[in-house]
């Protein structure tokens, strides 16, 4: 799949756009102005492989408090870039606290919300000449939930005089395009950089997000953020949004995503890191950690030993990626396969770089394990989880560990 051209954004030290991978962000949902809280939730969401990470600056303690959460994550050794979402005061916010401004890699503005009437102007362009002056990052943001009106009323009036006049909805995807790029073109006349722009066009239906999406890439090249605003909750958002972005991934649109799940009460905000890096995985775009392959179950599987066992392989090499990551490079495209009964088991198993079929109802009590194509094992008894979980480990050190430079080879 050939991406499409874009231009790159350097947002601190990750690249948006160009030729880089596509980038992985989230959001904290914490007040901003709680500094541990939120450098909890930054370190959680970094840890679990968010290449970006978006705060709520929504007030003067909120915006006091970046700087405070800026250096309390370099001191974790966390450099994950912070962006700043800003909404109708973010002008002010941003002149009135300049650490605040320097602490921050990207800004996000929603032209929806810069201001109302005469004031919309005047204050974007104080947004945009302070990005310009710390050299920093926008996103401009446009959102179906927030458009702005005056253009909205401009283009259904147009649409109305119009000897073909399209139906209301389209004129709305229209507005959100037309909204991003004519806010870019005005960050342009005031000096940002088109290496310093991200759109996005945000809605939450699939088929409006896949159409207004395809409508802006063909118009710009701009770095392009993807993303289903208000997802939902579960399973819901889940499919909701893989629906969307895979469908645009697939054309080679999108730099960087976000998933927007609503989090379960009391769930932990990771979830969304974990749902978009499985969504660029499995579309092969990217690696981020092994994956289990592993059967859905049938007649032959009454036993649920393959079910615990896929799940326990699948925390463990999630848990063990941090230390690997480092010390085994290449190790995130390691393919697992854990399967339930003869049937597809030594097949898929073979398949992977190491994967163990496991008896189904009625099948002789054994394991056999494959590596690289190769049977190498029968594992017995009631530890087979242990001794595979234990061959997954070897395998690991034996086929992506770095040589000893002190041992000859």
């Amino acid at each position: 799949m050939q991406r499409r051209p874009s231009i790159a954004v350097r947002v601190g030290p990750v690249l948006v756009g160009g030729d880089a991978p596509i980038v992985v962000q989230s959001m904290t949902n914490t007040d901003t102005a709680d500094v541990a809280g939120t450098v909890a939730q930054v370190a959680d969401l970094a840890r679990a492989g968010s290449e970006l990470v978006r705060l709520t600056v929504n007030t003067e303690s909120a915006a006091q408090a970046v700087p405070a959460i800026r250096e309390a994550l370099d001191r974790l050794g966390i450099g994950v870039p912070l962006i700043g979402d800003f909404h109708f005061n973010g002008h002010r916010l941003l002149t009135d606290y300049p650490e605040c401004a320097q602490a921050l890699a990207k800004y996000r503005i929603n032209p929806g919300n810069v201001g109302r009437g005469e004031k919309r102007d005047s204050q974007f362009a104080t947004l945009v000449e302070i990005a310009c002056r710390y050299d920093r990052a926008v996103r401009i943001g446009v959102n179906w939930g927030s458009l702005d009106q005056d253009l909205v009323v401009r283009l259904m009036d147009a649409n109305a005089r119009s000897p073909e006049p399209q139906d209301a909805e389209a004129v709305m995807r229209e507005a959100l395009v037309v909204s991003a790029l004519e806010s870019a073109r005005r960050a342009e006349e005031l000096g940002l950089g088109r290496n310093r722009i991200v759109l996005s066009c945000k809605m939450s239906g699939v088929q409006d997000l896949i159409s207004v999406y395809r409508t802006l890439a063909g118009r710009c090249d701009y770095a392009l953020h993807l993303g289903l605003t208000e997802a939902g909750m579960g399973s819901k958002g889940i499919v909701a949004s893989t629906a969307a972005l895979a469908v645009l991934l697939q054309e080679g649109i999108g730099d960087t995503i976000r998933i927007s799940l609503t989090p379960e009460p009391g769930e932990g905000r990771t979830r969304e890191v974990l749902v978009a890096q499985e969504i660029l995985q499995t579309m092969g775009l990217r690696a981020f950690a092994p994956m289990v392959t592993a059967c859905p179950g049938c007649g032959r599987t009454t036993s649920a030993t393959f079910q615990h066992l896929a799940k326990d392989i699948q925390a463990h090499l999630r848990a063990q990626m941090p230390h690997w990551r480092e010390r085994y490079p290449g190790v995130e495209s390691m393919q697992v396969a854990v399967m339930g009964c003869v049937v597809n088991g030594p097949g898929e198993s073979k398949h992977a770089n190491i994967g163990i079929s496991l008896p189904g109802t009625g099948e002789n009590p054994s394991a056999p394990v494959y590596v690289d194509g190769d049977k190498v094992a029968t594992l017995r008894g009631e530890d087979i989880a242990l001794q595979f979980t234990r061959m997954v480990d070897d395998y690991v050190r034996g086929h992506y560990g770095r040589p000893d430079p002190g041992v000859s080879p």
